[in-house]
């Protein structure tokens, strides 16, 4: 893994960009990570990495992990700029764009802004609309211990002992909360204008969700797949909220599998 930092400059000003990048040769993938951190997709880009060909972005979303968040950064759609300029910042294309949680709501705001860069897009059990019957669990008002119960199909597997961090790491995860409660907006992790821009999605799309999720259930997975033209939908049982944690290795062959099958830069012989 190498780390990098771009600066980038938008209409409303200039920023930092923190990037994470695995592998050094292969097909690009933009992965963006959800309101828990960098580390819910470190491993799995290590992995994707390691078993197929190809470079496995990770930027850090700003505001996460230490990292600088400007003033003007606080909502997801002006996030999603920053990401199509990264894109351009780093000369990429025939890009797989994934994301999961909000970081889905990322990539699903990325791919209506419409970026020739980008060959498919792949939403992992993200956020972002509001589903009537099917809300969105308010994971501010839980504990990590609740929050892991309604996040994993075996919670077991996953048990978080909050008295086994330390002070920075404490510090770290306050921060982390913060910022996601910047970019959740002010209809709790929902943008009432998305669906709107989301029937204008022209990128071909995968909606994959796993079936134990309790933060964000089946159905609402369904109808974020309704609202975007022509996307698939694709169920993962035995797994939660987070696929690339808790499945990978049932997770990595259905995102590689549709990114292929989308790619626009096929090799010529």
């Amino acid at each position: 893994m190498t780390r990098s930092t771009h600066t980038l400059t938008l209409g409303q000003g200039t920023l930092d960009v923190t990037v994470d990048l695995f592998g050094q040769e292969g097909r690009p993938f933009l992965l963006l990570h959800g309101g828990g951190g960098p580390q819910t997709v470190t491993p799995f880009a290590g992995m994707l990495a390691e078993q197929r060909p190809a470079r496995v972005f990770t930027p850090v979303h700003p505001g996460f992990d230490g990292t600088a968040r400007p003033e003007w950064l606080t909502d997801v759609t002006t996030l999603a700029q920053v990401y199509a300029h990264l894109l351009d910042a780093l000369d990429l294309r025939d890009v797989a764009v994934v994301g999961n949680s909000i970081g889905g709501w990322i990539a699903a705001e990325l791919a209506a802004l419409g970026s020739p860069r980008i060959s498919s897009v792949t939403l992992v059990n993200a956020v972002g609309i509001a589903v009537p019957g099917h809300p969105i669990a308010d994971t501010f008002s839980l504990t990590p211990v609740e929050l892991s119960r309604l996040s994993f199909h075996d919670p077991s597997k996953f048990r978080f002992d909050p008295s086994a961090l330390t002070e920075a790491q404490r510090a770290v995860m306050a921060a982390n909360r913060a910022t996601l409660q910047v970019y959740s907006g002010p209809h709790a992790m929902a943008d009432p204008t998305l669906p709107d821009r989301l029937a204008k999605v022209t990128h071909p799309t995968l909606v994959a969700w796993g079936a134990s999720d309790q933060v964000v259930d089946a159905d609402y997975g369904r109808a974020y797949a309704r609202a975007i033209p022509d996307a698939e939908f694709r169920l993962l049982e035995g797994t939660g909220h987070m696929p690339q944690t808790e499945t990978p290795e049932r997770f990595l062959p259905v995102l590689w599998d549709f990114a292929e099958a989308h790619t626009t830069d096929r090799p010529r012989h």
